[in-house]
């Protein structure tokens, strides 16, 4: 029976094709708006490492002035000072663990025909690759023991290494960095995780990843220029080593623990970090030592901001007042069916039967919304890709399992704004219908 419901749907939309037109656009227009915002919401908030995420934890200690709190004391600094997170990368107490920052260099010429390359540079320690599952092409990461000997070592983005080695094997090369000559160790692949995780905030969530990565010594020893945020609440001098050793905090510092049990045991071990630190007269504020899980951190840090939620429940309402639409026009073309409605009543045919009929019209006519639907999402992301250049080309992707839910919204919708058309038509008095023919 279903097939023959699908062909009588068929010869009814066909027949009054203008009105089935209206209701399929208004259908599309809503949930073209609606997957538009979706999409990106969706991209912005997905799982960039979804097999470890839930190892990853980024660390937060309050070391701010105690008569003024950071960020009207909702919550602690986002980054750690230097002395803080060199403390904890030395007392190794999870299963591994990275600080990093953003800087900026100048790739210098070997020869004269060559001219300078300015570069996006993270400085981080070794953990940083195998905590993020960076992709190598060629090489390997530095050893730990790097990260305390100060060695001039370099991992290229395979970006970098096609523009200075023609994309050739570089491991074992030198490169020239603000004067500096940094041996290669290693290329990555095409790295480009959305978000990027391991730096979100408002602003450069979606950032491509960096050009180079070096030591974070190469920071720390002026060889490479620091280039991130930084807050600091007590005043310092112009001398680097006092900024090093101040209460600025600049530094991203992550862990990745396994169990939730080496998770309690590092919150222990930051607890008692602080604790040590007030006996120098440090962290005068009460204890908010966090250790937040990946998903923790894209919230704190906004990376789907209020204006992108704010944006898809319009989106949403949209889509409401275009089904407002399509149960007017649904009911209009049901309730001119009643003559045919009364003569298959009078002829035997249950209000069960005929509800089942026009609610699978109205499901096709859904259908046909969404895969309109589809074509305007398309178009929107398209807009917005050329609104915001190739930042958002990751986040203006419809993928298959935004498409399945577009279709089964669209009909889902349409079979919600059925109901009441197809109740009311089920529900014609066959007798006056008759006496009226």
């Amino acid at each position: 029976m279903f097939f023959y419901y699908l062909r009588l749907a068929r010869i009814s939309i066909l027949r009054h094709w203008g009105l089935s037109l209206l209701m399929v656009t208004a259908i599309g227009l809503g949930i073209g708006a609606a997957m538009t915002t979706v999409t990106v919401n969706y991209l912005m908030s997905a799982d960039p490492i979804p097999n470890k995420s839930h190892k990853l934890h980024t660390i937060q200690l309050d070391n701010w002035d105690e008569h003024k709190p950071f960020k009207e004391g909702l919550e602690p600094p986002p980054f750690l000072t230097y002395r803080d997170a060199k403390n904890l990368i030395d007392a190794r107490q999870a299963f591994r663990q990275t600080m990093h920052t953003a800087a900026k260099a100048v790739i210098e010429p070997l020869t004269e025909e060559d001219l300078p390359l300015y570069v996006t540079v993270r400085a981080n320690t070794a953990d940083f690759f195998t905590m993020f599952e960076v992709p190598f092409v060629y090489g390997a990461p530095w050893e730990r023991a790097t990260d305390n000997t100060h060695d001039l070592v370099v991992v290229l983005s395979e970006k970098i290494n096609e523009r200075l080695f023609a994309g050739k094997d570089s491991v074992g090369e030198s490169i020239k960095i603000n004067g500096e000559l940094y041996k290669v160790v290693g290329v990555i692949a095409d790295w480009q995780p959305k978000p990027r995780l391991y730096h979100v905030d408002k602003v450069k969530a979606f950032d491509d990843t960096e050009d180079i990565f070096v030591p974070f010594t190469s920071v720390t020893r002026e060889k490479i220029i620091f280039d991130d945020n930084s807050y600091c609440w007590a005043p310092t001098s112009d001398s680097w080593q006092d900024y090093l050793d101040s209460e600025c905090v600049w530094v991203h510092f992550w862990v990745e623990l396994n169990s939730p049990e080496e998770k309690q045991g590092y919150q222990d071990f930051l607890d008692g970090y602080v604790e040590q630190q007030r006996l120098y007269g440090r962290f005068k504020r009460p204890d908010d030592n966090r250790v937040n899980t990946l998903q923790e951190w894209f919230k704190a840090r906004e990376v789907v901001n209020k204006d992108n939620n704010m944006l898809m429940a319009m989106a949403f309402l949209f889509l409401g007042v275009c089904l407002l639409n399509t149960i007017g026009l649904l009911l209009a073309k049901f309730l001119g069916k009643a003559p045919e409605i009364g003569l298959r009543q009078a002829l035997g045919a249950s209000k069960r039967t005929l509800f089942y009929q026009y609610m699978v019209e109205a499901g096709c006519i859904g259908v046909a919304g969404g895969v309109l639907g589809l074509v305007f999402a398309y178009l929107g992301l398209q807009g917005i890709e050329l609104l915001y250049g190739a930042k958002m080309q990751a986040l203006v992707t419809l993928d298959g399992k935004l498409m399945v839910f577009a279709i089964l919204l669209s009909v889902s919708a349409t079979l919600l704004a059925g109901l009441y058309p197809t109740w009311r038509a089920c529900n014609l008095a066959p007798a006056n219908q008759l006496k009226s023919q």
